[in-house]
């Protein structure tokens, strides 16, 4: 690479994220974790009281970048992403009342209103120059107004998971690139693969990129039944398929896509970028959850409302959306980088422009300084500037001067439409700042945080979307960065790190142990990745024994003479991930931090003998009885290891811990039929809510090729409810394991374990809902539940004695550019399950880890 290239990646690449063709030969083999959050402010809704939460969405990251030879590299991403919160299903005229008001009695006798729920189905007034009309309560005209609203509905919280990977061979001048992936969703399904060249010549000044890709994706969304019967679909008859009470909206969609690039070092500080690509879509495009709203004003109803004689009368309805079915795309992009040598700073200032055949131009203009501050600080400030013009088949809403017809509803109508906001006219100003921190030479941490201005004034030109659309959102994100190369370049340890697994009486432990190991020597430092997954599934239990749908639609859900239970799980998948950052002050203390994401998706069906009502089972079955997810930021771990005893062969150290309640335990399912959700299940909520007390005792030996440990370890609620107004069980454990090791970086576990917990203490705390107007304080108010239609809505249905062995691997990596990077896996076979109440069985439980030190 030449001396004015090597400059400008240095630039270049110190903004975060930024990937530069001509850079590329650059990149090192590195691990990264990031973390974002996403949150949007509440939509104004004019006439009523927005009590829903905005959309939040929380995201985690993984990537990895490999050289598997000098020529040969591999990289893997993995992307989750959980959201919920109140979204604009629909825009309709404020007249029409599309979110209507919620009221509910205080104690005192007085009504109030409590928030607002979606309305897509009614009548409302016009004056003769079609002019929709506001009316009070009593039906009088009070104002004329074209004004619209946007209608919201709420949604349980769902998440996505994405996993895509690259294998690339490199020449001198030349590389290619093989991908692919997949993104799954409940009502989802995107598959996905590209190829990507990239070719260096004029002695590697110029770089030029070619990409082609492909995605098919199948769409299988469930229609709400809350909203069904008031939908307008017959555009889609073909595509709905029935089952019951449930009906799924089916589509499929491709996508070709082309890019070309080029990259040219004008001189040793500055270099520029051009891109222009093309992507051709076609087959369903529609967001299935996006309706239209569309009133029919007949003239000939003119009169026909006496309190207002000289009003016509509007059918409103709502039209699942009607896009075109092939969008054409181009994009053209330009990017220039300047390096400042009297500051030693970057600045990226990037424009694209996109064009496609449904009428949207957009603009973006971007501009980064990036200061590195001393030797290992870099702070990066950010704007970014976005516009569009809005498609050509975006109305708000449409008034149609004809009468509405269920025998051909679309006659007379425009043969496109949609009411997506995103389709219309609209500018987004944002600004944010990066914070970047190498902590040494193979670990970075940063932190960024940006802010959102979403509005229609801000359209270029102007003409954007009216105010009733503006909202303003931020997103925060941190992350962490080993670059593996650096472990193993001057300095570094790699030797000593490998010595270093060999040192302790037993080296790491099975991967599902956790806290079975500490770092030995003053200032070392482990960076670590732990995946735990655990599934229920098959029978329902009652102390030991499989339980029929009988015995529990007979005890399981007992309150007082009433019979509450309607559903039970048939499975419930949790995953978790967690980063494990120790650091050892001195040679007997280490400290160590554990954040983590938690995702957890459980499945129900009927009980026997009973049949779907829904106004009994919407909060637990949605009709269907499928699956409920959430996701997101869990409980946070900080701990303190105590080196006790360490002599040849022998090893005992302590653990004390706090477990701090920054995962959620409020979360609840959408409200259907004007019910609130309630709580979802105590077993689905991503934390304690409560500061707990952590302590364990661990004890390690090695003799020869064997090794050994034990460990007792505790979980006690400091807290006697948390803030929804339970406490989970405590728990205690003990364990113990013996390991062979067939080489000096392979060795294979077999492990035993005893776990006791107990049930929930408290119950959730009452929760206020609303049906047909009437306050709903709490369906079973003696019940240790809300909306209590299975087991797992009562506290006494969790915890139990468990009995576990598990099988395991240990490998670490002897040579190369990996050396010392240790991996784990270990899975739990349950032997005997002894439950509180009525449980699902377990099925089993995997552990997976990867550490470094250095």
């Amino acid at each position: 690479m030449s001396p004015s290239l090597q400059a400008l990646t240095v630039a270049a690449l110190a903004l975060p994220g930024l990937m530069l063709p001509a850079a590329h030969a650059a990149e090192e083999d590195e691990v990264n974790f990031q973390y974002s959050h996403y949150q949007e402010g509440k939509r104004k809704l004019y006439n009523v009281k927005n009590t829903r939460n905005p959309i939040e969405v929380e995201s985690v990251v993984g990537k990895a970048r490999i050289s598997l030879t000098d020529r040969i590299k591999f990289a893997f991403n993995y992307i989750q992403d959980t959201w919920s919160g109140a979204t604009p299903v629909t825009t309709s005229p404020l007249a029409a009342n599309g979110n209507r008001a919620i009221l509910a009695d205080t104690p005192s006798g007085k009504t109030i209103t409590t928030g607002a729920s979606p309305y897509i189905y009614g009548q409302m007034l016009l004056n003769k120059k079609f002019v929709p009309i506001v009316v009070d309560p009593q039906g009088k005209a009070i104002a004329r107004t074209f004004q619209p609203v946007h209608v919201l509905s709420m949604a349980s919280p769902e998440t996505r998971k994405q996993g895509d990977f690259t294998l690339g061979y490199e020449w001198d001048e030349a590389a290619v690139n093989v991908g692919g992936g997949i993104s799954i969703e409940n009502d989802y399904e995107s598959r996905f693969g590209n190829v990507n060249g990239r070719w260096d010549f004029n002695q590697k000044l110029t770089t030029l990129n070619l990409g082609l890709s492909y995605t098919n994706s199948d769409t299988a969304a469930r229609i709400d039944h809350d909203a069904e019967i008031y939908l307008v679909k017959n555009a889609y008859d073909q595509q709905i398929e029935k089952s019951g009470n449930i009906s799924v909206l089916r589509g499929n969609r491709q996508d070709w896509g082309t890019s070309l690039g080029l990259t040219q070092v004008l001189n040793k500080t500055a270099l520029v970028e051009t891109s222009i690509g093309y992507t051709r879509s076609t087959g369903y495009m529609e967001n299935p959850y996006k309706a239209t709203t569309i009133v029919f004003a007949d003239p000939k109803t003119l009169g026909t409302d006496f309190s207002n004689p000289n009003a016509i009368v509007g059918q409103v309805r709502a039209f699942l959306e009607q896009r075109p079915d092939e969008r054409n795309q181009v994009s053209v992009g330009g990017r220039y980088i300047q390096h400042i040598g009297l500051l030693d700073a970057a600045l990226h200032l990037d424009y694209r422009f996109f064009h496609d055949d449904w009428g949207i131009n957009a603009h973006t203009f971007e501009a980064d300084w990036v200061q590195p501050i001393a030797s290992t600080w870099t702070v990066t400030p950010k704007v970014r500037y976005y516009s569009q013009d809005a498609a050509n088949f975006y109305y708000p809403y449409i008034i149609a001067k004809q009468a509405y017809s269920s025998t051909n509803p679309n006659k007379n109508l425009p043969a496109n439409f949609s009411s997506d906001q995103r389709l219309s006219a609209f500018g987004a100003l944002s600004g944010g700042v990066a914070i970047s921190k190498k902590l040494s030479k193979a670990v970075s941490v940063e932190a960024g945080f940006e802010y959102y201005t979403h509005a229609g004034s801000l359209k270029l030109d102007g003409g954007g979307e009216g105010r009733y659309s503006d909202f303003n959102y931020y997103q925060a994100n941190a992350s962490l960065n080993v670059n593996l190369a650096a472990l193993n370049s001057g300095g570094s340890s790699s030797g000593h790190t490998h010595d270093h697994h060999g040192h302790h009486s037993g080296g790491h432990g099975p991967a599902g142990v956790m806290f079975g190991h500490m770092l030995n020597k003053t200032n070392e430092v482990m960076v670590g990745y732990r995946y735990m997954y655990n599934r229920q599934a098959g029978d329902m239990l009652h102390g030991t024994h499989p339980a029929s749908d009988q015995a529990i639609r007979k005890n399981a859900c007992l309150t007082g003479y009433t019979k509450n239970c309607r559903v039970t799980p048939t499975e419930m998948d949790m995953h978790m991930h967690m980063l494990d950052i120790m650091y050892a002050p001195t040679d007997w203390l280490n400290l160590m931090l554990m954040p983590q994401f938690v995702d957890m998706e459980m499945n129900m069906r009927m009980l026997d003998g009973l049949t779907y009502n829904p106004f009994q089972d919407h909060v637990h079955s949605d009709g269907d009885h499928s699956a409920h997810a959430t996701g997101g930021v869990g409980d946070t771990g900080m701990y303190a290891l105590f080196k006790l005893f360490d002599k040849e062969g022998h090893h005992v150290h302590a653990t004390l811990g706090l477990s701090a309640p920054t995962g959620d335990v409020d979360i609840k399912l959408r409200p259907m039929h004007h019910k609130d959700g309630g709580y979802i299940h105590y077993g689905m909520q991503l934390g304690s809510g409560t500061w707990d007390f952590k302590p364990s005792v661990t004890y390690t030996g090695k003799l020869n090729q064997w090794s050994w440990g034990a460990q007792f370890n505790a979980t006690t609620r400091l807290q006697n409810k948390n803030d929804s107004g339970y406490a989970l069980g405590d728990i205690f454990q003990g364990t113990a394991w013996g390991s062979y090791h067939f080489t000096p970086w392979l060795s294979a576990s077999l492990r035993g374990v005893y776990t006791d917990q107990a049930d929930i203490d408290g119950k959730f705390n009452p929760v206020q809902g609303v049906s047909n107007n009437v306050l709903v304080k709490n369906v079973n108010p003696g019940s240790k539940a809300n909306y209590s239609t299975g087991p797992m809505d009562y506290t006494s249905s969790y915890g139990g004695r468990y009995w576990d062995i598990g099988f395991g691997l240990n490998f670490t990596v002897p040579s190369g550019d990996l050396q010392g990077n240790s991996l784990g896996v270990e899975w739990l076979q349950p032997v005997q399950d002894d439950v509180n109440g009525y449980q699902l069985d377990r099925e089993g439980a995997l552990s997976a880890t990867w550490s470094v030190m250095f």
